[in-house]
Parts: C-alpha cells; structure tokens; sequence
C-alpha cells in the first residue's frame, strides 16, 4: 500500500512537471544550453573520477545502446497507455510509428556521418624513425606521420593509426534527440490524468522508467560535456538532433494524423 501511495505521488509530480506548458516550451533551450556551456564544466570536474573513463559500465551498457534503451520503454508506455485508452490497434500503432521514424532518422544521420568523415577525413602511420629526427619532430611540438590514402575511420583506428578530420558526435547527438524525444512523448500524461484517464501501476511504472531514463540520458550528457569536451564536434551533434525534432515533432506532426503523417503525441487519446 505505502509503495503504490509512492508511486502514485511520484509519478503524479513528474507527470505534472513533464506536462507544464512552460516546461513544454523551454526544455529544448535548456538542453542547447547545457550543450553550448556545458564544456566549461570541464575546468571544474577532476579527470580522476570515475566518469572520466570511457570503459565505465554506465557508457558501455547505456550509451552504446542508448536508442535501444528509449525505444523499449517509450514504446512500451506508448502502447499500454494507447491500447488502454482506445482498444485500437491502428491508433496504437500510429503513435507507435513516430519511434520507427525517430528510428529510421538515427540510423540515416548514422551512415550520412559516417560518409561524410570518410570523405573529409585522413589516415596517418605514425613513423619510426632515426633518433635525430624523433628529438627534431618533438622539439617542433608534431609527431612525423604517413598519410595513408584510401582508408576508412574504422580501419584506421581499428589498426592503431591516426584518424583527423571533421566529425559530429553521435553520441550528443542520440543524447540529445533521446532526451527530446523523451519529453514530448511522456508530456501527454499529465494532461491525461488531468482530465480523469485511469491509470493502473503497469502504466505508471513504464512511465517512472520512462522519467528515470530521461533524467539518465541528461546525467550523460554532462558527463560527455564536462569530461570528453571536444568543440565543435559535441555543438554540431546537438545542433543536428534539435534540428530533428524541430522537423518531425514541431513541424511534419502538426500537419495532423494521416496516411502520411503519425500526428502529435496524445492526438486521439485526450478527451477534451
């Protein structure tokens, strides 16, 4: 009884939060915000920590999958709370669709990014050479390098060798249309316990998963920030993921539901 009273008033405060009109309006401009300053933390953190190390478990079992991880819990929550509501399954998997194009938006900017640094970007061998030319290349402050044409990041790196060109984190830019993502599709609930929509634990547990992977993905994104700055690269990751949502949940879903376009999160689910 006491852990369902918890849940209840948890859920009915994130829920409160999430759905705030304000909140609604501004979320995007605090998360370009973090993105732009959020290197400066930087000066302050110690490279001691913990989260100063990529192996950390927290990057390899949640950020490497971190698509994954939203796509199972914002799809779940989608489902059951579209499914309960209506009883129909067309209207489900219509809000469902919004995840397979969020999806399909990923792993398009996935191989665009990745031809684009193969084409701007370089291989280098670094060279093993006499010791009177390694003090000479020291004293200028540049290794001496081989450029080796005709390779690609993976190889590149995957071989031992030196990658440098033009890059666009893809790790800021999941985080940032996670995030984003994550906070328009669960912003429905408040509005749906508002006008008295029934709401057993299933539900608001998915959508207490749903919350805590938000505040996880934004826990991330500081430590990516203030741990591993790298400028422009983080910039242009989380300038290209508010462009995606820009486009699809503040433009293509405003144009209502049809065989063309899934809609706006809780369209055919509130009653007013």
């Amino acid at each position: 009884m006491f852990l369902n009273s918890l849940l209840v008033v948890t859920t009915d405060l994130a829920a409160a939060l999430l759905g705030n009109a304000l909140f609604r309006r501004h979320f995007h401009l605090l998360l370009s915000a973090v993105i732009m300053f959020g290197p400066l933390l930087n000066l302050w953190v110690s490279q001691y920590s913990v989260f100063a190390k990529r192996s950390h478990f927290l990057y390899r079992i949640f950020l490497r999958s971190g698509w994954g991880w939203t796509c199972v819990f914002v799809g779940s929550f989608n489902f059951l709370l579209s499914y309960s509501v209506r009883h129909s399954l067309i209207l489900t998997l219509r809000h469902l669709s919004r995840l397979a194009v969020t999806g399909t938006l990923w792993l398009g900017f996935q191989k665009v990014l990745s031809l684009l640094e193969n084409a701007t970007g370089s291989c280098y061998e670094p060279l093993s050479v006499a010791p009177e030319l390694a003090s000479a290349a020291n004293e200028a402050g540049q290794p001496l390098l081989l450029l080796r044409e005709g390779e690609t990041k993976a190889i590149c790196i995957s071989s031992g060798m030196l990658w440098r060109g033009y890059e666009v984190s893809e790790d800021i830019f999941l985080l940032c249309l996670c995030c984003l993502l994550l906070a328009e599709e669960t912003a429905v609930f408040g509005p749906y316990l508002n006008l008295g929509g029934t709401s057993g634990a299933p539900l608001r547990i998915l959508f207490l998963f749903c919350v805590l992977l938000l505040s996880l993905w934004l826990f991330l994104l500081f430590c990516l920030l203030a741990y591993f700055p790298q400028f422009p690269t983080q910039l242009l990751g989380g300038a290209l993921g508010c462009l995606s949502w820009r486009v699809t949940y503040q433009g293509w879903y405003h144009l209502g539901p049809s065989w063309y376009c899934p809609g706006r999160p809780g369209v055919g689910l509130l009653k007013t």
